[in-house]
């Protein structure tokens, strides 16, 4: 059954035109809106046009009206110039009645869909070693991971198949911070994310990952969303134990809450004895990292430059999805009376004034 709704929208945008629902197929698409139920009565054209030359060159119909002799006056009467008007007018009828029963129809589809949503926690480290640069060349890590996320916010924002995602964003270095509470807004986020630059005071330094993902989970708690997911993304080991990462795990899967760990980072730095930053060839421990994926059903990666963060992100949008269910009405309209009836006429008027006025003479 087709919602009131739906017929209210149609008699607004044609509202000079009944709207004459037909019950005819769309067989064969012309242009736009406009399609034919049954094209095979097309094929009467050309057959009714040869026919009709033929009822008219038959013997005795090529001599048309006896010439009347009037004295001073041209052999030719007005009624022989006109002679053609009855073929040209019952030519017209036979293609107007033609398409008539080929049924021309105006389609009006309309389409909606409901989704069942996908809440995104966006959780990123913005501790001081976020400034560093072995991501990609002349740009700190912070930056390159701002331009992944900002690309992956836009996709599950303002999707291509008309989906939107309720996302947010939180920050954690020593502490954390909900900076963008769960929004649909997409330029909310994207604002939010282009101010993000790692913490300046030492106090606040720190790679906090339980008490962040805490954060998230608390967050999510009030969300009524079927799928609730996190997307943490750090470049260091946890070093404040206020919440381990595992216990903030425990968390998130009891609240049924799927947690993606990213280590974004080629490189761990240190200072030596003289304050110079240095490259440091200590294996990066990421053990955390990988439970927190595990327990919670999320997964585990490692970003080594731009291309494995863009390839990451790519591969959780398409793992979590958002499901959509898409009802979808069709209307036709019959057209056929805007050509029966003209079609109907011209013959009428050629058969008129083949009896009358343009009568030929055996």
């Amino acid at each position: 059954m087709i919602p009131a709704s739906l017929f209210s929208l149609l008699q607004v945008a044609l509202p000079a035109e009944p709207a004459v629902r037909s019950a005819a197929d769309e067989r064969f698409k012309l242009w736009g809106a406009y399609s034919l139920a049954d094209p095979w009565f097309l094929l009467l054209i050309p057959v009714g046009l040869l026919a009709l030359a033929w009822g008219r060159g038959g013997r005795g119909r090529e001599r048309g009206r006896v010439p009347a002799l009037v004295p001073g006056k041209p052999s030719r009467s007005l009624a022989q110039n006109l002679a053609w008007l009855p073929t040209a007018l019952s030519a017209a009828a036979i293609v107007l009645v033609s398409i008539a029963l080929a049924r021309p129809l105006r389609g009006s589809v309309e389409t909606s869909s409901q989704t069942e949503g996908v809440d995104i926690s966006l959780l990123i480290d913005q501790s001081g070693s976020m400034r560093f640069e072995d991501l990609e060349e002349g740009l700190s890590r912070i930056e390159v991971v701002k331009s992944v996320v900002h690309d992956f916010a836009v996709r599950r924002m303002t999707d291509r198949e008309g989906a939107a995602d309720n996302v947010a964003l939180i920050v954690f270095a020593a502490y954390p911070r909900l900076l963008c509470p769960f929004t649909l807004d997409v330029d909310a986020i994207t604002g939010f994310l282009k101010e993000l630059k790692p913490v300046e005071n030492r106090a606040e330094d720190g790679t906090a990952i339980g008490v962040g993902l805490a954060k998230a989970v608390a967050v999510l708690r009030e969300s009524n969303s079927k799928t609730k997911i996190v997307v943490l993304l750090t470049d260091g080991e946890n070093n404040i134990d206020l919440i381990t990462p595992l216990g903030a795990a425990d968390l998130a899967a009891q609240e049924k809450v799927k947690v993606y760990t990213v280590f974004a980072g080629r490189y761990e730095f240190g200072y030596d004895m003289f304050g110079n930053l240095q490259r440091s060839k200590r294996e990066i421990d990421t053990s955390d990292l990988e439970k927190i994926a595990e327990k919670t059903g999320g997964r585990f990666y490692r970003a080594r430059d731009r291309k494995d963060l863009e390839r990451i992100y790519a591969e959780i949008e398409k793992l979590e999805r958002t499901k959509r269910v898409e009802k979808r009405w069709s209307e036709t309209y019959d057209l056929y009376l805007a050509w029966l009836a003209p079609g109907l006429l011209l013959h009428v008027l050629a058969w008129a004034l083949g009896s009358t006025f343009l009568r030929r003479l055996p």
